[in-house]
């Protein structure tokens, strides 16, 4: 009998003389991860430290604070909730610097107004002076909060994108868990001086921040907008796995800028109205199915997320510690940075799929990270 070969479903089947069945099967081979776009990537994250540590300094800076300018609880829910705010403020004005100075630049910007409000909240001779740090570092927070999430998605690869957009969300709980260390290496120091340092050393990242920010190139969305397709293709044959998905992103983004694809020339000219007009509209008042379905998953987690009390946790971990009988400070701050690190090994987990949260059973309570 002679043999005869048969492909199905890209398993290919040999089948001999002798009536022996062997089966080929071919195996796809996982893409090799894009270090350049991984390292923009964790640049960009960065960005993120400065909300987690300006979340976890504050809840141990916040027991000295009290005692050294005598302040009430309600004063102390103040300072520490209105973080909230000031971020929302700072995240609705970076979108529209972003659309002006470009991603990268707006990531400064986040650094440099964060820069600023540490060193006045670590200066801060009063109250009311600690209110203005807190105002001008909630809004470099709110800067950094919404920037590095869009500079990731749109830098990175559509093999790795998922992964490389949970980055912001491992970098704040880094930053948390330094400013619980924060708390702790300076919690020695004189009443008056402790508090003081563990908020103006905020200023330190952010220094770094800017630092590496300049050697990171521009999101090429932003470029395409800008109507710079020359810049943009070199950025994109960077940061793609393939050239041919350099060209597929490249098409993408000039259709949505209202380019067309035969365009070849470096820079182009694009009508105002294809800088982001109507987002807002689409989402809200005409959502296609996917988008309303997108919209309600994306705003049902963080409202959850909200819901859950996490924050709380968070920004009062020495007072529930202190509540449940431990009244050494040195021990309450001890105990919160045993938070921080097992918040951060959780979220670490979850960048590697669900199995190792399944294992311990906790996937559903550290799903959330920060």
């Amino acid at each position: 009998m002679s043999g005869f070969e048969a492909d199905n479903n890209g398993v290919s089947i040999s089948v001999a003389a002798d009536h022996k069945t062997v089966a080929d099967f071919e195996v796809s081979k996982k893409p090799k991860r894009n270090k350049f776009a991984f390292a923009c990537s964790i640049l960009a994250s960065l960005a993120s430290i400065l909300l987690g540590y300006d979340i976890g300094v504050m809840s141990g800076a916040i027991i000295y604070i009290k005692d050294d300018l005598k302040i009430s609880d309600v004063q102390v829910e103040i300072l520490v909730g209105i973080l909230n705010l000031y971020c929302l403020i700072g995240a609705y004005t970076a979108g529209r610097t972003s659309d002006w100075i470009g991603r990268r630049y707006t990531i400064i910007v986040a650094a440099a107004i964060f820069f600023v409000g540490a060193l006045l909240m670590g200066f801060a001779t009063n109250y009311a002076f600690l209110m203005v740090g807190r105002f001008v570092a909630g809004i470099g927070v709110g800067f950094a909060l919404l920037i590095a999430p869009v500079y990731t998605a749109e830098v990175s690869p559509a093999s790795s994108r998922g992964f490389l957009n949970s980055f912001p969300e491992v970098f704040i709980n880094i930053g948390l868990l330094l400013g619980y260390v924060s708390n702790y290496a300076f919690s020695k120091l004189r009443l008056d001086l402790g508090w003081r340092v563990m908020l103006g050393a905020g200023a330190i990242p952010s220094i770094f921040l800017a630092i590496g920010i300049l050697t990171m190139p521009e999101s090429p969305r932003w470029l395409i907008m800008q109507g710079r397709l020359g810049e943009a293709k070199t950025v994109l044959d960077k940061t793609s796995d393939t050239k041919e998905e350099a060209r597929g992103r490249l098409s993408d983004i000039k259709a949505a800028a209202g380019i067309p694809e035969d365009c070849i020339d470096d820079f182009v000219q694009v009508q105002k109205q294809t800088h982001g007009e109507g987002v807002w509209k689409e989402l809200f008042l005409h959502p296609t199915p996917v988008v309303k379905h997108v919209l309600i998953c994306t705003v049902g987690i963080h409202f959850f997320q909200q819901a859950i009390g996490l924050d709380s946790v968070v920004l009062y971990s020495p007072r529930i510690f202190e509540k449940a009988g431990i009244t050494s400070s040195d021990h309450k701050l001890l105990a919160t940075v045993a938070v921080g690190l097992s918040k951060t090994i959780f979220i670490l987990a979850t960048c590697h799929g669900d199995l190792p949260l399944k294992a311990t059973g906790s996937g559903s309570e550290y799903r959330s990270g920060g």
